[in-house]
């Protein structure tokens, strides 16, 4: 099984189906704050929800299209993260997450992503990472800002949020361009 220990804190490990209940719970106590920026949540109003979730990731992580991970923070399930898609032709991974409200402003999504991003590049020998978040979600846009990222430009109406479309903004990073980051 995938786990990477980032700190003393944070972890993360590959999502297993053990997590359904308390994923859906911090679902349930981020619902509003989530539901700004995230389709899905209108579909996701019970355990069994969530469960069908993990097993799309489970079997999206057997056929090596995608490795979505828990993030743990003192052992805790705080949020997701991963590649929701491996493009293995192009060697391009794209990067997702969510953080449940209580843990945001910590540094948390940073540490976990700028991991995984190490392992996108020394580990799978993947040449891009791929960031996208909507151009108003400034708290999602900050992580790829703060890890230096190019804003590589807008997708108009790269999303349809619940009952209107919004723009994407790309964030990429090249393999060459990371290695003289860290």
């Amino acid at each position: 099984m995938f786990v990477h220990k980032i700190d003393d804190d944070i972890a993360i490990r590959l999502i297993s189906l053990l997590d359904d209940q308390e994923l859906f719970k911090l679902t349930e106590r981020s619902r509003s704050y989530l539901r700004e920026w995230l389709p899905w949540l209108d579909q996701t109003t019970k355990v069994e929800d969530t469960r069908e979730f993990i097993k799309f990731c489970l079997k999206n992580y057997a056929e090596n299209k995608g490795l979505n991970t828990v993030i743990l923070h003192k052992g805790n399930i705080v949020g997701v993260v991963g590649f929701n898609e491996l493009d293995w032709s192009n060697k391009i991974a794209y990067i997702g997450y969510w953080l449940g409200h209580e843990y945001q402003g910590k540094g948390i999504m940073t540490k976990v992503t700028k991991s995984l991003i190490s392992y996108a590049f020394n580990d799978l020998k993947l040449n891009r990472v791929d960031i996208r978040a909507a151009e108003g979600n400034f708290k999602s846009r900050a992580i790829p800002e703060r890890l230096n990222f190019t804003n590589e430009g807008k997708i108009r109406n790269g999303e349809w949020l619940y009952d209107h479309y919004v723009d994407h903004i790309v964030y990429g990073m090249l393999k060459e361009e990371w290695i003289k980051e860290v």
